[in-house]
């Protein structure tokens, strides 16, 4: 019970925290507690963000090294995409919180006669709708930086490709959990307003599966 009360305490006064400047010993204890936010989507893009540093750090270690000179072409390829998702992953993670903490906001809305009780249901769909879309960014970058591992496993440093392995699975698993967040948002959701979402996630899912197993597959055969 204490340990639960202290994690819970933590988070007075956090609303508009940007978890990127928390220490990562407070943002896990923010994630442990029992606070609805920060959750799956926001772990999910925080490790979007660690995977791209991963690839950076790969793709520097294999850039101008002239025994990785074949590496040198995707290497520049992935940490040019590499970089532009550290940066987007840090505000997605802060961007998730913020668009479930709006859905429970509006769950609070005044429903005492059928004006105020149309009007929360309308509030609450827009803002389920905008806590899919967040996620599904995360799972697009995801799937981006998926697109460049496979390669950067086969020809980058080949002393760091234990590192594009991690990385390859943590990119996994901020599509995975950035998918399981949309596919919970839209299915509270009316069919005219999810679209082709739904396809969408489930077509990312399935090409990301085949990406992360190529990164694997390419680490693992020059682990040995």
């Amino acid at each position: 019970m204490q340990k639960i009360e202290s994690l819970n305490g933590l988070l007075e006064g956090m609303n508009d925290m940007d978890w990127m400047e928390m220490s990562l010993r407070d943002f896990q204890s923010a994630l442990a507690s029992s606070s609805p936010t920060p959750g799956g989507g926001t772990a999910s893009a925080i490790a979007l963000g660690q995977a791209a540093a991963l690839t950076c750090m790969v793709a520097d270690l294999t850039i101008g090294k002239e025994k990785w000179q074949d590496g040198w072409n995707c290497a520049e390829k992935a940490q040019s995409v590499a970089i532009k998702i550290f940066t987007k992953a840090g505000k997605l993670a802060k961007d998730d919180s913020d668009s479930f903490d709006k859905v429970m906001e509006c769950f609070r809305m005044p429903k005492s006669n059928d004006d105020e009780i149309q009007e929360r249901r309308n509030a609450i769909r827009k803002a389920t709708l905008n806590a899919a879309l967040v996620p599904m960014e995360t799972a697009k970058l995801a799937f981006e930086l998926l697109e460049v591992l496979p390669e950067l496993a086969h020809k980058g440093n080949a002393n760091a490709v234990s590192d594009v392995g991690v990385a390859s699975l943590l990119a996994s698993a901020a599509v995975k959990g950035a998918l399981f967040n949309v596919d919970i948002n839209i299915g509270s959701l009316p069919e005219e307003m999810v679209g082709d979402l739904s396809d969408e996630s489930q077509e990312l899912l399935e090409k990301s599966r085949i990406l992360s197993k190529d990164s694997i597959q390419n680490v693992r055969s020059r682990l040995g």
